[in-house]
């Protein structure tokens, strides 16, 4: 052969490898782009709603719901797109639906849209996201499962196993997540990521177009027919999914979704509900995708069946501990087993997956499990559940979604199941009936780990070896349903904004108000000398005390006042209303509360009784403290106290320079705003001091209030006090610390920016 001839040949060779190299290339890039703008818009969204209802860990919860809702929109539009439409008309479609999102580009929130009602919040809250994002996201949302569809008919030598394309798109995924909270974040404003993100947009529609062309293009040179009969691979009918495979994926999918948006509530429910926080928990659910998405997996299966349940039991461990250190061993213990599960549900499914030509329906179902899951979290958990018990449910539930447990003769046996329903039932009856004498009506962690030793002893005696795992699960179910712990004790309400409870203290003497696993207030029911003070004028407790500053502001601003004039205090966050009970006869007291079980709470008598003896007729308005507190006359406070945290997770939005130049505008020119900024995580003064940063004539201190033994009766605090006057300022003293501001050392909050990262960080090397 001549070298012409060698010559000849190699040159087609090289341009079917160049080629092919721009295909993959082509359709990688366009889903890694797709990937970043559906991750990045995620966090940015919900960051602008936040505001809206008090900083509430929920709106992320719904958020992810409404996301993942949408996003099984895109991959039925996509299936439909792809068995119904010609290609060619298929590419037409998709580029007409990017182009009628940019009449909703650049993402802003609607007007009419500025206060959520008090009832259906999470209906309204959909809604919002709905007219907001939800064409943009759809859009979006359909390229994954569409763009593998199209490569398949590329005739790429990959083009009958696309799947790793998924794998690859969460790479962009990934990118965005880290990438939002750690750059873009604290680099540009809200508004300016709408615009960056618009012309991301655009840069995307542009690669679809392209993917498009080369789709055609690939298959006209290779005398196809756009169809799936000209799919690459296409699977023979004999291998057509059948509705045992549907559910299998459902179910899959269900666990990891649903736990994903439990397991972010359960963190953010004590720091504040940031995007550095939501998008922990879904970097690593994106993760599993791109590890498991792929041949061979990595890490080995078998590690991480070895591995999973000590990181399940360590996130039940938490619910026995208290403080920071039952919310450190929480997020360890649950990081690794949300981590754990979802590799094992999401391999599971891969290694389940169908041939090319049913890839589309695959996503589909697969996008329905993981809607399920988060309605089922975010919307029908808080209906069902007095309490977060969905959370270690879903952890429990995933232990099953094992293949040693699926495949287990138990799971097919109605004799053993029989015999299991029977042992756990015995074990938990006997659990309710002793171990309370036992312990002498104790409740908590000795109580959580003997019930649990009997459950698992009593299981694993009773069931053969091979199935001992499912029979523990089954076991430590109906533990966590039936224990009489502390999360389940007292009277319970949930709402939008989270679980309150009213508790008795261990040894009678005090009511306590708790807010997910912290307490907002407290009243003494035995006085010290025993005496019952039943109908007595109560003496506000735990922060509010007399001796507390937030209690002694309320006398300071009093004296600041002229003589003559009627002195009027506002509170933002009612808790157990100690506080109304600092009023004095004459005085106009206005309480700001954005939920209505608060108000139910702290107003019946029967839990506490400061509002019904210290001011019983006071107005309490229901709303977000930002739009209620606006809407009053300017110079109308000479007492403004800023107390309004969910738990212990920060409202951001109250605390941001904007913010705070409008409760000083409330304040009279000799009053005080009184901020309460006592955090287990969070460094808040220097936000503070960098808000009246430059603004004229405006002084603050920070007050540290140390509690050398603290009980209910008198809590440590800290509070921030602000003044136009340095003058007003000077009369505090008493405290264990009182620091006048100095020059800013971080930057200010606004509403276009924040920075929990930076907060946290300072508290832990504080």
């Amino acid at each position: 052969m001549s070298v012409d001839q060698l010559s000849a040949q190699s040159t087609p060779r090289r341009g079917v490898s160049r080629s092919r190299a721009l295909v993959l290339y082509a359709f990688a890039s366009t889903l890694f782009v797709s990937a970043m703008l559906l991750f990045s818009v995620q966090p940015m969204f919900a960051k602008m709603v936040v505001p809206r209802l008090g900083g509430a860990p929920s709106v992320w919860a719904v958020a992810m719901c409404f996301f993942q809702a949408v996003l099984l929109l895109g991959y039925c539009y996509a299936h439909l797109l792809t068995r119904l439409v010609p290609a060619s008309w298929a590419t037409i479609i998709h580029l007409l639906v990017c182009a009628i999102a940019f009449f909703f580009l650049p993402l802003s929130l609607p007007d009419g849209w500025e206060q959520a009602p008090g009832t259906y919040t999470q209906l309204w809250l959909i809604g919002l996201f709905a007219v907001s994002v939800g064409w943009p996201f759809f859009a979006v949302s359909a390229n994954a499962p569409l763009l593998q569809a199209w490569f398949g008919r590329t005739g790429h030598p990959h083009a009958s196993d696309p799947y790793f394309l998924y794998g690859a798109s969460n790479i962009g995924s990934m990118v965005a997540l880290l990438g939002y909270p750690v750059i873009m974040e604290p680099a540009i404003g809200l508004s300016s990521q709408g615009l960056v993100w618009t012309a991301g947009f655009a840069v995307l529609t542009l690669c679809i177009a392209g993917c498009g062309w080369l789709m055609f293009a690939n298959a006209r040179a290779r005398d196809l027919e756009i169809s799936d009969a000209g799919m690459a691979g296409a699977v023979p009918d004999s291998t057509k999914p059948v509705w045992r495979d549907r559910l299998g994926w459902i179910a899959l999918a269900f666990v990891p979704s649903g736990l994903l948006v439990a397991f972010t509530t359960h963190i953010t429910t004590d720091v504040a509900s940031a995007p550095f926080l939501w998008i922990i928990p879904l970097a690593l659910y994106l993760l599993t995708y791109i590890l498991v998405f792929r041949d061979p997996p990595r890490p080995s299966m078998a590690l991480l069946l070895k591995l999973q349940p000590f990181f399940v039991a360590g996130a039940l461990l938490s619910y026995a501990v208290t403080g920071v250190a039952g919310w450190l061993i929480g997020v360890v213990g649950g990081t690794g087993a949300f981590f754990t599960i979802a590799m094992i549900c999401h391999r599971t499914m891969y290694e389940r997956r169908p041939g090319v030509a049913h890839l589309t329906e695959f996503y589909l179902w697969m996008s329905f499990g993981g809607v399920l899951g988060g309605i089922f979290t975010a919307l029908l958990a808080p209906v069902i559940f007095p309490v977060v018990i969905e959370y270690p449910l879903l952890l429990l539930l995933g232990l099953l979604c094992r293949q040693d447990v699926m495949n287990s003769k138990l799971m097919r046996s109605v004799r053993a199941n029989l015999v299991l329903v029977s042992a756990v039932a015995q074990c938990s009856f006997a659990a309710a009936l002793i171990l309370p004498r036992l312990f002498d009506g104790a409740s908590g962690s000795p109580l959580f780990a003997a019930t649990a030793a009997m459950a698992i002893a009593y299981a694993v005696a009773a069931i053969t070896a091979r199935e001992k795992l499912f029979a523990i699960v089954s076991a430590l179910v109906a533990i966590v349903i039936l224990q009489p712990h502390d999360y389940a004790s007292g009277y319970v309400e949930r709402s939008f904004f989270g679980v309150h409870r009213v508790l008795i203290s261990q040894d009678g003497s005090y009511r306590l108000l708790q807010h997910g696993t912290t307490i907002h207030g407290g009243q003494r029911l035995v006085g010290k000398d025993g005496g019952d003070l039943t109908g007595k004028r109560p003496v506000p407790a735990t922060y509010y005390h007399p001796q507390g500053p937030m209690n002694r502001m309320v006398g300071l601003a009093r004296d600041l006042k002229p003589a003559g004039q009627t002195f009027t205090a506002g509170v933002i966050g009612l808790g157990s209303g100690a506080l109304a009970c600092a009023a004095q006869p004459g005085e106009n007291w206005r309480f700001y509360e954005i939920d209505p079980v608060v108000v139910k709470i702290a107003r019946d008598p029967a839990h506490f009784s400061y509002m019904s003896s210290c001011q019983p007729n006071a107005p309490t308005i229901i709303g977000d403290a930002r739009l209620t507190v606006a809407k009053e006359p300017a110079g109308l406070f000479d007492y403004l106290l800023v107390d309004a945290f969910s738990s212990d997770t920060v409202p951001v939005h109250l605390l941001t320079r904007e913010a705070v130049a409008m409760y000083l505008t409330r304040v009279s020119a000799d009053g005080l705003l009184v901020m309460h900024i006592s955090n287990k995580f969070l460094d808040l003064a220097p936000v503070l001091e960098a808000a009246i940063a430059g603004m004229d004539g405006v002084h603050g201190v920070t007050i540290t209030d140390l509690r050398e033994d603290p009980t209910f009766d008198s809590t440590s605090s800290r509070v921030v006090v602000i003044a136009r006057s340095a003058k007003a300022l000077e009369g505090i003293t008493g405290f264990s610390s009182v620091e006048a501001f100095s020059e800013p050392k971080v930057a200010a909050w606004t509403d276009d920016f924040s920075n929990i990262l930076g907060a946290l960080v300072r508290n832990l090397l504080n």
